[in-house]
């Protein structure tokens, strides 16, 4: 795999690219560029550099637009078409004054150039950023087009709940020990329509699309020292640089974009509230995207959290949804979700209570679209044992 840029960098590379625009693009600073081009297998060397790095942009706009063509109207995410805008992307904004593509650009989010110089263009400079990163890693590392698929079942599904099977734990003989490290946590590869019940922390799963983390309504991830799924989610998905520092917080970041670009900065989402981000290194280990289920609502002076039952299913069903929308869109197909035991953690349900909802709103949206396969996992073995007896209470 070939070493890829910080994010700092490239962030600081487009910001004078916004300015100068394509064409400007070989009096630009560029090395952070070249080398994420080189890496996404998109240029060689100084003669095709240029067409290279505009390749890769146009690769990484697509990207924001959910693998969909970049087109300048409502259909397409503001985010992209800003972006588009902003770096004469746009065949009819290459050429324009920065001044009249950031123009543009602002008006895609109704508020004026000033304002959006100030705030929303941040935002977009930093996804573009974060795209471009994303673009090279897989063509690098060959992700997109040799990840493991989940193995189907080739029989005819059952018109009853979906079982639920049991996994090797973590330290079992599913799990090779790299000499002097860790178990490698190696995820079952479920049948569609399949619940499994795995012993191992989350952010150890491996070749699960979709990895589902518990939030609080403010969309706040625990800090990256704390031992909850939240945490845990937040350290392994972080970039950093070859001495081991948070180069790019990714998940913590994408969620502050999504807050500010749905005016929801500082304020609470509705419990059951479901956001995607990408998952930052977590793509390494096969991992496609993180859904942020908000599902905690602080008490008090924010020490304790209440979750009401009813939000599991919520949340459950929200998060399906969504995964069906992005599998659509995105150009990833995805077919696998993994959930923790949401809402058992501080403040928060009984596992019994927690186990029950999760398993019933997960057979219900199974029965619904039985394409899908799905690993429960949780560290403690004497909650596997609790998922495995809510699976078969009447």
């Amino acid at each position: 795999m070939h070493p890829l840029p910080p994010h700092e960098i490239l962030v600081a590379e487009l910001r004078e690219l916004r300015r100068r625009g394509l064409p400007g693009l070989r009096h630009c600073t560029r090395d952070a560029l070249r080398q994420a081009a080189i890496a996404a297998g998109l240029c060689t060397g100084p003669d095709d550099e240029q067409t290279g790095i505009e390749e890769l942009l146009s690769a990484a706009v697509r990207r924001l637009a959910g693998g969909r063509p970049v087109r300048d109207d409502e259909s397409c995410d503001p985010l992209a078409r800003a972006a588009a805008h902003s770096f004469g992307i746009f065949a009819a904004r290459r050429g324009v004054p920065g001044t009249d593509r950031r123009k543009a650009a602002a008006g895609v989010y109704g508020v004026t150039t000033e304002r959006f110089r100030k705030s929303q263009e941040r935002d977009v400079i930093a996804e573009l950023a974060a795209a471009v990163l994303a673009v090279a890693r897989e063509a690098s590392t060959g992700e997109t087009a040799g990840r493991r698929d989940v193995v189907r079942d080739p029989g005819p599904l059952a018109p009853t709940a979906p079982p639920v099977h049991a996994a090797p734990p973590a330290g079992g003989p599913a799990a090779r020990r790299p000499p002097g490290g860790r178990a490698a946590t190696v995820a079952p590869a479920a049948p569609a329509g399949r619940i499994t019940v795995r012993v191992c922390p989350i952010e150890e799963v491996r070749d699960v699309d979709i990895l589902v983390s518990s939030e609080n309504t403010y969309l706040e991830m625990s800090k990256t020292f704390r031992p909850t799924v939240s945490g845990a989610l937040r350290r392994a998905a972080a970039l950093r640089d070859a001495a081991g520092e948070i180069v790019d917080d990714v998940l913590s970041r994408e969620l502050n974009v999504w807050q500010r670009t749905h005016g929801r900065s500082g304020r609470p989402v509705r419990p059951g509230t479901v956001v995607a981000t990408s998952s930052g290194a977590l793509a390494a280990q096969g991992v496609r995207r993180v859904h942020h289920a908000a599902i905690a609502t602080p008490v008090g002076d924010g020490d304790r959290y209440h979750v009401s039952p009813a939000v599991l299913g919520e949340a459950v069903r929200t998060s399906f949804e969504l995964a069906r929308h992005e599998s659509e869109f995105l150009s990833l197909p995805m077919s696998s979700i993994c959930f923790p035991l949401l809402g058992s953690g501080r403040g928060g349900l009984p596992v019994e209570t927690v186990a029950r909802r999760l398993l019933d709103a997960i057979r219900e949206e199974l029965r619904r679209d039985p394409s899908w396969s799905v690993l429960l996992v949780t560290p403690e073995e004497s909650h596997a044992r609790l998922l495995m007896a809510a699976s078969s209470a009447p």
